[in-house]
């Protein structure tokens, strides 16, 4: 029985090829955004997965209004929670990045791009089975704890790592554990310090030093609220009472006029998705967007399904007497039933595997675009498929077959099938919906096109032209005496050796790095006004290198010694903060304790991307604060435009001979290194427009089907009237109507959708555009316009088809 169906199927393929063609197409473009959607799904949802404690490690955000929402929080806190916080019961300070550096033992020299830096309880909340050593005593002062692959590097193998010596950043380590990585997870790190217990120390008493990450242990995970209120008073304990006072007015007041840090927890399970800040080392995900692709290859797949069978019910006709003569012959409903759900196996069958083979060869754009490294070898992957193969057989090929089932068969063999109206409804219906689904896609398309486009030609405030950024890696040994002095003396070294380059006109070192923001936050105060600021340390001829236009007042000045000691540069955000109408003059103490004199106010300008509010900044002199070179990973260098290339070559051999030997040269150009902030926007734009055309190809293939299948009905009347003197136009017009109207309801069906939907992905940004209605009217015309040529296009073909043909047997 099957071998006779398949015989059945082949031939109708045959007699069918485009039809057939369509219906493979189809589908097979659905499952394979349906593939997609399921590899970016499988993939954020692993991470720490495999964590037993992933439920009850909360990692705590501080929000201190503004947009300031930072991963991060004063080292008084932990000591806080050890007396007046009994629902915690352990926690963990670190770095919420990662280090960049050079591990070198016995002349073996690695560049790791993942150092973390963590107290040394880590790995109980991380738990990375270790395969030498202990994880509850490995970290130590002075220690240090490779992963599986570093240690083979490093020493060829895991066995021959323990209890070895390395260099890292100056300072000499022992090694004490090899660990691997369990799975994908927040921390993934090539190694692992606690380096930070010493900087820890430093600040133990700064509830305004926000720069440590912190993970606590609960209980009970049901906890997670109060704990964050708990934090959220010990601040308010130890800050805001504490300015109220000095201030002289009541705490409600103060924070009422200046507001105070809010605190929120989110699990070790919803980090990766759900947490509100980027500062995690492996990056947060973007479940907004991971939201939009699934359900963006859902309506895809759903348009597939009702393309499907809107060309099976069409194709349905010509099959219309083989299912009268079948059921003549003995065949039962039942059996007529199975036949066409089988061939709606094999043709979903050869689908898959044709979407299987536009995954495997679009999979390296996929992951370039996602930048990420995914793969076709996942059991639970096939599993999953194997349950779309199952619903789409079923959805797809259960209505076509009843509908087939149910050919009355003394109406079929005398050839009166086709005036009969059943399921017309249904047809009409998803025909509907696919109009809704394409007005949807149009109307994004439009939408995501020009918000990419205002973030493009947005001012960025500053002009990088010719500009090049060098990654300064800085390595430094903060035990050594005088290790800042001898900071500022390599510094001073390297932008006298490039100031002798040809073509090099002005050199700046800075701890802002356009297109990568600033890492350095701090607490400043005006008249009892908490102001958390970006430190932003720079050289001279720094902002101006960059043309930062100035607002009120002057640039520093290498002519004046004031300027290195005790003087800072506002933005305007920062300056709004101290709410004076002239801020030239008046002084800002820095959290630990010394005042700065404002000498100037620059225009607001672009770090991040325009993708995301511009934070208050504060910039000083790299000498006036202490600390700041250590933190300064960025050398601008101005370059004339003639001397480029050579300059550039200059300047890589340099740094290979003098600078860093052991760390390739890393440089962009400013203006490229910006660009990238938002490059995901404009690929989300690119995908957005290509799901649109792809959208577009399928609703008009249902079209088309549709069209056919109703003008074939219609076959007879349209020679009629043409022999009764009806004209072609009006025919068009009797014929085509009746899709405007369904154009009509499918694209008032998606407009609220759409704007909704839009307005929720607009929210990511914090200089968008405004949802006007001109998109809504674009995307039904386009829509309108391509409706249009299909049905006219098919009813055209039709008039000029002779009447004799269908008037013969009457």
């Amino acid at each position: 029985m099957i071998k006779n169906w398949i015989k059945i199927y082949l031939q109708q393929v045959r007699q069918n090829v485009f039809y057939s063609v369509l219906n493979v197409l189809g589908l097979a473009i659905g499952v394979a955004g349906l593939i997609f959607a399921i590899l970016y799904w499988n993939d954020e949802h692993a991470y720490d997965a495999w964590n037993p404690h992933k439920d009850n490690t909360l990692f705590v955000v501080t929000d201190l209004g503004e947009g300031r929402v930072w991963g991060s929080t004063a080292s008084p806190v932990g000591k806080a929670i050890e007396t007046e916080i009994p629902e915690i019961t352990s926690y963990c300070y670190v770095n919420t990045w990662y280090n960049d550096d050079i591990l070198e033992a016995d002349g073996t020299k690695v560049h790791c791009t993942k150092i973390a830096d963590a107290q040394p309880n880590f790995f109980s909340f991380f738990p990375h089975p270790f395969v030498k050593g202990n994880p509850a005593t490995a970290l130590r002062p002075n220690t240090i704890t490779l992963s599986e692959a570093t240690a083979v590097k490093l020493f060829g193998s895991t066995d021959s790592a323990m209890g070895k010596s390395l260099k890292y950043g100056g300072n000499n380590f022992t090694v004490t554990g090899v660990y691997h990585i369990q799975g994908k997870s927040a921390f993934m790190p090539d190694a692992v310090t606690s380096i930070i217990e010493a900087k820890l120390k430093e600040t133990e008493h700064q509830w305004g030093y926000f720069t440590f990450g912190m993970y606590v242990r609960v209980k009970n995970p049901d906890d997670a609220a109060l704990v964050a209120k708990k934090i959220e008073n010990l601040y308010y304990k130890n800050t805001t009472l504490l300015f109220a006072k000095n201030a002289g007015i009541t705490p409600e007041d103060y924070v009422k006029r200046f507001g105070t840090a809010k605190i929120s927890v989110v699990s070790v399970a919803d980090l990766r998705l759900n947490t509100i800040t980027q500062d995690v080392p492996e990056q947060s995900g973007n479940y907004k967007f991971l939201i939009i692709m699934v359900g963006l290859s859902v309506l895809i797949m759903v348009m597939s399904v009702a393309n499907y069978i809107n060309l099976a019910t069409a194709n349905a006709i010509k099959r219309a007497k083989e299912v009268g003569v079948r059921k003549v012959l003995g065949a039962s409903t039942q059996n007529i039933i199975a036949q066409f759900i089988a061939e709606t196996v094999f043709t979903l069958f050869i689908s898959v595997l044709l979407a299987l083979v536009i995954v495997e060869l679009s999979l390296p754009y996929y992951n370039a675009f996602l930048n990420k490294s995914l793969e076709l070898n996942s059991a639970v992957f096939y599993v999953q498929l194997i349950i779309i193969f199952v619903i789409v057989v079923i959805t797809a090929g259960i209505f076509p077959a009843l509908y087939v089932s149910k050919f009355n068969t003394i109406s079929v063999l005398k050839g009166n099938f086709i005036r009969g109206k059943k399921g017309t409804w249904l047809r009409n219906a998803m025909l509907v919906g696919q109009f809704a689904i394409a007005s949807f896609f149009t109307i994004g398309a439009y939408v995501v096109y020009s918000q990419v486009n205002y973030m493009l030609s947005k001012d960025t405030g500053f002009k990088a032209d010719q500009i090049v950024q060098i990654y300064y890696r800085n390595p430094y040994d903060f035990k050594q005496e005088g290790f800042r002095e001898k900071l500022e003396q390599k510094y001073s070294h390297v932008k006298e050796q490039l100031l002798q380059i040809k073509g090099v006109q002005t050199v700046g070192v800075s701890t802002m790095s356009i297109g990568g923001g600033n890492s350095f936050e701090t607490a400043y105060n005006y008249n009892q006004i908490m102001m958390p600021l970006q430190n932003m340390a720079v050289d001279y001829g720094v902002l101006n290198m960059l043309n930062v236009k100035m607002k009120t007042g002057r640039l520093f000045s290498e002519k004046l010694a004031s300027d290195s000691v005790n003087t800072v540069i506002l933005n305007e955000t920062a300056a709004a903060m101290m709410k004076e109408k002239n801020p030239l003059g008046k002084s800002i103490r820095w959290d630990q304790g010394k005042y700065l004199k404002v000498i100037g106010v620059v225009k607001d300008f672009h770090v991040d991307g325009p993708q995301r509010k511009i934070a208050p900044m504060a910039f000083t002199y790299y000498k006036t604060l202490p600390g700041m070179l250590q933190n300064a990973h960025s050398i601008y260098i101005k370059v004339a435009p003639e001397d480029m290339q050579e300059a550039l070559a200059s300047i890589e051999a340099l740094w290979k001979e003098d600078v860093d030997p052991d760390f390739d040269l890393s440089y962009d150009f400013v203006d490229k290194n910006y660009a990238r902030t938002f490059k995901q926007y404009v690929l989300q734009r690119n995908l957005f427009t290509l799901l649109n055309a792809v959208v577009m190809i399928i609703a008009l293939f249902g079209l088309f089907a549709l069209a056919s299948f109703s003008i074939q009905r219609r076959m007879k009347e349209i020679a009629i009237r043409k022999t009764l003197g009806a004209s072609t136009g009006k025919l068009l017009r009797e014929i085509s109507w009746h899709y405007v109207l369904y154009c009509t309801i499918g694209f008032v069906l998606s407009v609220f959708p759409a704007w909704l939907l839009l307005q929720q992905w607009l929210q990511d940004f914090a200089y968008r555009i405004s949802v006007s209605f001109i998109p809504f009217i674009t995307g039904f015309v386009a829509l309108l316009i391509l409706t249009l040529f299909v049905v006219l296009g098919r009813a055209y073909n039709a008039t000029r088809v002779p009447v004799v043909k269908y008037l013969k047997y009457e």
